[in-house]
């Protein structure tokens, strides 16, 4: 079986190297906006899939594709990658001592025909930051690419004050517990696949 992550992320891609499975990444050919009136796990459920199915078909062969797409979401407000030191310090200003909640959705899809998709949640609150804080962290951690401007798996951490959720790693835009649920629905032990 061969493994394809249908994305270009190193964050999703050092997420599913800890479960020991070779794989390859492929661009996925996807444009990730969002449609009116579509709500945040929708959102992150359609992009999964649709990621999914482009990498597909840049595949041959018997494979099983991961296709995985996440959103922070505060007060109502999606919260996208900031691209920016300007825009990352709005964002984080704006999540400082608020709850932010990050939906991560995966779709696995086989060769064989064989096509899921869900999502799950992992909130995080921040705890108060001040001007200086921001401006620190963004110059340590650089999180310009991380939806809600921060890493959890870095520095990030210490910006938060409390946590709610299984899977940290939901939060990090893998939700590995999840992943392995679904490959179990998909027939695929994962610790026999384990070379």
């Amino acid at each position: 079986m061969n493994l394809v992550l249908a994305s270009t992320s190193k964050y999703r891609a050092g997420l599913l190297a800890q479960l020991m499975l070779p794989f390859i990444q492929v661009d996925p050919a996807t444009l990730e906006q969002r449609q009116p009136g579509e709500d945040p796990n929708a959102l992150c459920r359609r992009l999964a899939t649709e990621k999914a199915r482009s990498a597909a078909g840049e595949v041959a062969g018997e494979f099983l594709v991961i296709g995985s797409d996440q959103v922070a979401v505060c007060e109502g407000e999606v919260l996208g990658k900031p691209g920016s030191f300007e825009r990352a310090f709005e964002q984080l200003s704006r999540c400082a001592g608020r709850w932010v909640n990050f939906e991560t959705g995966v779709c696995l899809l086989s060769s064989t025909g064989y096509e899921e998709t869900a999502s799950e949640s992992f909130a995080i609150k921040f705890r108060s930051l001040d001007d200086h804080d921001i401006t620190r962290y963004l110059n340590i951690d650089t999180p310009f690419d991380c939806a809600g401007s921060i890493k959890l798996e870095s520095v990030g951490i210490a910006l938060i004050e409390d946590t709610l959720g299984r899977d940290l790693n939901t939060a990090l835009g893998l939700p590995l517990m999840l992943l392995r649920e679904m490959f179990a629905r998909a027939g695929v032990n994962l610790l026999n696949e384990i070379n």
